[in-house]
């Protein structure tokens, strides 16, 4: 399967979960904070228009990053990314039918535009260009770490899947940027989780790395999805910078 069938994949669970959800429910407070789970599925559908829209616009630089395209500001001005969505939502608040309607068009739109897309041209994001397929992991990532502010406050399961290597592979491919943003030297470091299979090892990093994680797959995506305290996640470090990168660990832009 492909990033894109994954993704596909990803955005039919949550459709799932969301189709069962009555009124009581679409309002009641996500794990968000200062969000409700109708507020959660908009924030969705406007960041999925974005997708379609970015797409359109053709490669980077022909539009402005998708903090911009919330309040008029961009991340790459000192703006933060989360008062930009969250100023967005504010505005854009509506009931929740209209809601599910208008993230349920958006994600079939933005699967499509992603899918024939030139898979070689980088198009705007929120902190650096992306190729199709980078751009598709991150929805993938966003989806799921939405799907558990929905599902967790209102006791709905997510079992986790084989799809997590995506958010994983994100989580170690941005330490990077995790240390560069924390104003750091980014050292080598190895990941190797084992996936929800409890059988499968998934590894990320060079074997040679004096800084190793271990642990539960879903634990570290969590992690790095700021959904868990590191502290608490039963994950191992081994080697001078693994607990640090463990602290840094994130799958979105600042």
């Amino acid at each position: 399967m492909t990033i894109f069938d994954d993704l596909e994949a990803e955005l039919d669970s949550l459709d799932q979960i969301l189709g069962g959800l009555d009124q009581a429910a679409w309002t009641a407070p996500s794990a968000a904070a200062g969000w409700s789970v109708a507020d959660v599925v908009l924030h969705l559908a406007q960041t999925e228009e974005s997708v379609t829209e970015t797409i359109a616009a053709g490669p980077a630089g022909a539009r402005p990053p998708v903090g911009a395209v919330a309040d008029g500001s961009s991340p790459a001005d000192g703006s933060s990314v989360d008062a930009a969505m969250d100023a967005w939502v504010r505005r854009e608040r509506a009931e929740p039918g209209l809601v599910y309607a208008r993230w349920r068009s958006a994600r079939k739109a933005s699967v499509a535009a992603l899918r024939r897309a030139d898979p070689d041209v980088a198009v705007t994001w929120v902190a650096a260009p992306l190729r199709p397929a980078a751009l598709a992991t991150t929805r993938l990532s966003e989806h799921w770490t939405h799907s558990l502010d929905i599902t967790e406050p209102l006791g709905i399961p997510l079992p986790d899947t084989d799809r997590l290597r995506h958010v994983a592979w994100l989580a170690h491919r941005t330490l990077p940027y995790a240390f560069a943003t924390a104003g750091e030297r980014a050292p080598a470091v190895r990941c190797e989780l084992t996936a929800p299979d409890g059988a499968t090892v998934w590894e990320y990093g060079p074997p040679g790395a004096g800084s190793v994680i271990n642990g539960p797959a879903g634990a570290f995506c969590r992690v790095a999805a700021q959904r868990l305290a590191p502290a608490a996640a039963g994950l191992t470090t081994r080697g001078p910078d693994a607990t640090r990168a463990l602290s840094l660990l994130r799958t979105y832009a600042l």
